[in-house]
């Protein structure tokens, strides 16, 4: 496998985890309506700054939100590119594998 094929297969692992918590999945679906920061995000979620903070940093790292500093303040948005490395990813399941019924196993194994 070649190295983009590599990184581009890290980056749709990461994405695909970061998205398997339903936290990180609540905090992306608030970012979808606008920019949050910390605080607003901590308040909505109702959860401390700290375990959100655990979340933000995979979500970060996945590349599917950015963060903005602006005084003391962080204020995260969505970074759609990675989301469309993931949409193209499984759009290619959608386009190129055919759904073929299964064959028959055979008893005499």
């Amino acid at each position: 496998m070649t190295s983009t094929a590599t990184n581009a297969s890290e980056k749709i692992v990461l994405g695909f985890h970061a998205l398997s918590e339903p936290l990180r999945v609540k905090t992306i679906e608030l970012l979808r309506e606008k920019e949050l920061c910390v605080c607003d995000l901590c308040d909505l979620l109702g959860v401390t700054q700290s375990k959100l903070s655990f979340h933000l940093k995979n979500l970060k790292e996945a590349g599917l939100i950015r963060g903005r500093q602006e005084g003391r303040w962080v204020y995260y948005s969505l970074d759609l590119s990675q989301f469309v490395v993931l949409e193209q990813y499984l759009a290619e399941f959608r386009r190129f594998s055919p759904i073929l019924p299964a064959r028959a196993c055979k008893d005499d194994r």
